[in-house]
């Protein structure tokens, strides 16, 4: 039938899009990325580095221009430059800068750059003197009457022996000429949020009038995903709005939200992330921009209005800065603890947030009752399908009811072999008086598509899917199946290009659709069978470099599929085609006879 060519023609051309947007975009951009990341740790591990600003440039000072780059001694050097406090919690280790009471260098302990638990630990922050330079800092703003205040470059005094722990704060302290003494307490949990609680005392003789700020400052921009899928870069809720910006968007314009009251923001990556919460109660104008004077950094950062101190009084104000992994509990954790709004948006949920986040929570469920996150996966599954079963049961259905017409379509087709449109007007009469709707089989799939995608999303997003292990070679479902069919899967001894990378669970993905779609009769028309016989082999290849845990999904939804169908057909009394569409594959066809 015409529609059914359509049809078919429309699935071929989706996906041709699909395979060369792979092909000729992805591929050569993960492959990209993938050197990148490679010749990165590389220059982590020579510990070799160019120094940009010192200082930086805060909000006082949004044109200052900063000292340009020149060579400098290793990273151990660059810590050894300034007094600093260590940091040894259950999940961070690294250092306070007192020159600037700046956190510029922070590990995360339960975090390692690959598979191999003896690799490097995860590194967020690094000293201002790197060349992947990237800290958070807190100071304030002042005038004349206020003399000298907490800047880049203050450098503030510690207690002799001060460690950082989840149960030891540290309490730093400054004094001014003017007589005005800040005195900052840092506290940490025994995850990634840190409390920084300032009590502002005037001993002199002058109200003294002063704005606080925060920055999370960067330089160099990191490698990142060339995929809509994900956003990594500037993020915030400036008052109640969500606002991401992309860097190099950020590189072209600046982005200045209206002033504000309440809110936070940051930069974030796939899975780690860095963001300042100001306090919540005070209005303030914040700003994500792109310095290029000295060495070019990104900022996002945040003025709050002036407050005044009198004489003789004391005022106290609490930022909170998270600098760490973006784990789901976590996350959602400090957004019930804090009042943050939304601070759940850090992660990147996606246009289907009421779908990708519940579907995390389910496969978090299973997690934590079987311990391995490719068998949630699986569990999820079944789920999925059993609240789709009554869809599916019509969809099944509306398929055995159009196997039991294919006799009387044949009768009309040889009546109606020269007439098309009263093929298809007795065709439609056929359907009304059989009550067939001939597109009610459409619809689980289509209403299936924002759950295939909501799932793509948890797996390639999440931090809990990192380097999760299934069961014998794959060690992280959200990489791609490591095997590859080119060198016999690891037999021979080379790596496999990555646009023809075919692993062992893509293969038993499209045998699971072959299987799938051999349930039903192979089209009549010949184009419609080709795309028929050729879609499987197309989706293998195509799903080849997707995360391991997708394709694992996709396999097992098929295998599902297959067995739900065939009862369901059973059920109707029709016969399942599987065993004889098999077997026609491998007949001889006879020779055409003149």
């Amino acid at each position: 039938m015409q529609n059914n060519r359509n049809y078919f023609i429309a699935i071929a051309l989706s996906v041709l899009i699909v395979l060369g947007w792979q092909f000729l975009y992805m591929n050569p951009r993960i492959e990209a990325q993938r050197k990148a990341e490679q010749a990165r740790k590389a220059q982590q591990q020579t510990e070799q580095t160019q120094a940009p600003a010192a200082g930086g440039t805060s909000p006082a000072q949004p044109n200052g221009a900063a000292p340009t780059a020149t060579t400098t001694p290793s990273l151990i050097d660059a810590l050894a430059k300034s007094p600093r406090i260590t940091i040894d919690t259950a999940a961070l280790a690294g250092s306070i800068n007192l020159a600037g009471a700046r956190l510029d260098d922070l590990k995360l302990k339960g975090y390692h750059e690959t598979v191999d638990d003896s690799s490097p630990i995860i590194t967020l922050f690094s000293p201002s003197e790197t060349k992947d330079g990237y800290f958070a800092e807190l100071g304030y703003i002042g005038g004349d009457a206020t003399g000298s205040v907490p800047g880049p470059s203050t450098l503030w005094t510690a207690p002799e022996g001060a460690k950082l722990t989840e149960k030891t704060p540290v309490t730093l302290t400054y004094t001014n000429e003017k007589g005005i003494t800040f005195a900052r307490t840092i506290s940490v949990d025994e995850h990634y949020m840190f409390t920084v609680a300032d009590k502002i005392t005037n001993a002199g003789q002058a109200p003294a009038a002063l704005s606080s700020y925060g920055r999370v400052t960067r330089y160099n921009k990191p490698a990142v995903a060339s995929t809509y899928v994900l956003h990594e870069g500037f993020i915030g809720v400036i008052g109640d709005s969500l606002i991401e910006s992309k860097y190099a968007a950020v590189e072209k314009e600046a982005v200045n939200p209206a002033t504000a009251t309440g809110g936070w923001l940051g930069i974030t990556d796939k899975y780690w992330a860095a963001t300042i919460i100001p306090p919540q109660q005070t209005p303030y104008d914040a700003r994500f921009t792109h310095f290029t004077d000295g060495q070019p950094r990104f900022q996002a950062d945040y003025k709050q209005n002036a407050v005044t101190v009198a004489p003789g009084q004391s005022i106290e104000l609490k930022n909170l800065v998270f600098a760490g992994a973006k784990e789901v509990p976590v996350i959602d954790g400090y957004e019930k603890t804090y009042s943050i709004p939304k601070f759940d948006r850090l992660i990147d949920w996606g246009w289907f947030y009421f779908l990708t986040k519940p579907m995390f929570r389910l496969m978090d469920f299973f997690f934590r009752y079987f311990g391995n996150f490719g068998v949630a996966i699986l569990m999820t599954t079944i789920v999925v399908k059993a609240l789709f079963f009554p869809l599916a049961s019509k969809q099944y259905a509306s398929m055995a009811n159009m196997k039991r017409m294919q006799p009387k379509m044949e009768e009309l087709k040889a009546k109606f072999a020269d007439d098309r449109m009263g093929l298809q007007q007795a065709t439609m009469q056929l359907y009304k008086e059989e009550k067939i709707n001939p597109i009610a089989g459409c619809w689980p799939i289509l209403l299936q598509i924002p759950i295939f995608f909501s799932l793509y999303k948890v797996i390639y997003i999440t931090i809990e899917m990192r380097h999760a292990p299934f069961f014998g070679w794959i060690q992280d479902l959200s990489a791609p199946d490591p095997t590859s069919f080119l060198n016999l899967f690891g037999l021979l001894p080379f790596a496999a290009p990555t646009f023809l990378h075919l692993g062992v669970w893509p293969l038993i993905m499209g045998v699971t659709m072959f299987l799938q779609m051999r349930m039903n009769p192979t089209p009549p028309d010949p184009t419609q069978a080709m795309i028929f016989n050729w879609m499987p082999l197309v989706f293998t290849f195509m799903l080849a470099s997707f995360p391991a845990g997708l394709v694992i999904y996709w396999a097992w939804n098929n295998t599902l599929s297959v067995i739900q169908q065939a009862v369901i057909m059973r059920r109707h009394g029709v016969k399942i085609e599987l065993l004889g569409n098999l077997k026609g594959l491998f007949k001889r066809k006879p020779a055409p006879t003149e």
